[in-house]
């Protein structure tokens, strides 16, 4: 816009000069002048007529730590070559995709790759291809945006856990329970003669070709224990920052937590409390499992509301024989007391800690800001030994997390503790 508006006031001053003096060389500055604007508006006008572009995006759905490819084609079906044009995707993806600037011959065609790494959990966007071109004086700019709007969810690393073993439950056990069930379980028990209104699937072929006749598989229900996960989303016990901090340790124990219990064939439910209340009731497999996924990867330390009140709320929805998994970064003990009561009803407990005090050293040696003073650290470790032995009154399980450290080897269950001591 500046340059147009210089070229307009030294046009009018040639002008003004040309036919006040007369001079030819004026009015030659002058045409020339007018040709150049001419000809950078029609080559303007024009620059993006007859192209075709679009892009594909390789998924729709990945974890942290994978890579995202898009791939890109633009066309020019017509007679005349493209001298300049720029195209690139405006997203708000963690690392943006690369633009591009290239020529088209007549007739001619690109196709490229980009590929970009997924930094950050979360659901993102990446709009229309938007594509530029210009003249070689920058006097006059043409956009076009083509193609749709997609949407990209980047979940949570889940990690393995090698060492973690879901509390058994105490009346309902991972065993089969001899009741039969219309429903197809892993468990086949016994065979029989097909009856109309049994379903196809359910066929056994190689006891049908021995006995002459049609014969169906019969199921017995699996019983497993329910697990519940409470996700403390209180803005103020949050610490750290980026990958590193509590935040994103916790979603990532709940991920790797809950794809656990869902391999093991438990039905699992998740309460999260931000901004505000997220309730995904229990479920079992794959579709639960992309459910968990999806919320985790937006959930955001937003929330103001007191993790105590949150399980209070909560907990009566547990039923004997399920699971409780708490996972927050809280040093305050008065949520350890609406648990005490879980144990005596039937429901087994574990908490996981995101210790914090840790990440908040980590947050200051990574930004380079003075560490704690040493009567800020007595005071955090005071606070940290009475919430442990406020949690071993109570004889509830607890894990740590601290930062630079796999899951798989600070989630490490009691019984598996017990093992390796023992070796």
């Amino acid at each position: 816009m500046l340059r147009r508006l210089q070229f307009a006031i030294l046009t009018l001053v040639l002008l003004i000069a040309a036919f006040s003096t007369g001079a030819e060389f004026l009015f030659f500055l002058l045409y020339l002048g007018i040709v150049v604007v001419g000809g950078s508006y029609v080559v303007t006008r024009f620059g993006l007529a007859d192209l075709e572009a679009g892009y594909v995006l390789d998924r729709a759905h990945a974890e942290v730590g994978d890579a995202l490819r898009a791939t890109y084609t633009i066309r020019n079906t017509s007679r005349l070559p493209k001298l300049w044009l720029e195209v690139h995707n405006p997203t708000n993806l963690p690392v943006p995709l690369p633009g591009r600037a290239l020529a088209l011959g007549p007739r001619g065609e690109r196709s490229w790759v980009a590929r970009v790494p997924l930094l950050r959990r979360g659901h993102y966007r990446v709009e229309q291809v938007v594509i530029r071109t210009g003249d070689p004086f920058g006097f006059f700019e043409s956009y076009a945006s083509v193609g749709r709007s997609s949407s990209v969810i980047v979940y949570p690393r889940v990690e393995s856990l090698p060492g973690w073993i879901l509390p058994p439950a105490n009346i309902e056990g991972s065993h089969a329970q001899a009741v039969r069930t219309a429903q197809t379980t892993p468990h086949v028990t016994s065979i029989r003669p097909y009856a109309p209104g049994d379903s196809y699937n359910r066929i056994h072929w190689k006891s049908s070709a021995r006995q002459g006749e049609l014969q169906v598989k019969e199921f017995d229900l699996e019983q497993t224990a329910d697990v519940w996960i409470y996700l403390d989303l209180d803005a103020a016990k949050h610490l750290g920052h980026g990958d590193e901090s509590t935040l994103e340790y916790a979603v990532r124990a709940a991920a790797s937590i809950g794809a656990r219990a869902l391999i093991e064939n438990r039905a699992l439910g998740i309460t999260a409390v931000g901004a505000r209340a997220i309730i995904l009731p229990p479920d079992r497999g794959p579709r639960q499992q992309q459910k968990m996924m999806q919320l985790l990867a937006a959930v955001q330390a937003d929330g103001s509301q007191p993790f105590r009140d949150v399980l209070v709320q909560g907990i009566p929805r547990l039923r004997r024989g399920m699971t409780a998994i708490v996972i927050t970064p809280s040093t305050e003990r008065d949520w350890i007391r609406p648990l005490a009561a879980l144990r005596a009803r039937g429901v087994t407990t574990v908490v996981v800690m995101p210790d914090a005090a840790a990440f908040g050293a980590h947050e200051r040696l990574v930004r380079g800001l003075p560490t704690a003073s040493a009567d800020e650290q007595a005071a955090e470790q005071r606070t940290t030994r009475a919430l442990q032995h406020a949690l071993a009154e109570y004889d509830i399980v607890a894990s740590r997390l601290v930062p630079r450290v796999s899951l798989g080897d600070q989630l490490v269950s009691r019984n598996t503790r017990t093992a390796m001591a023992r070796r």
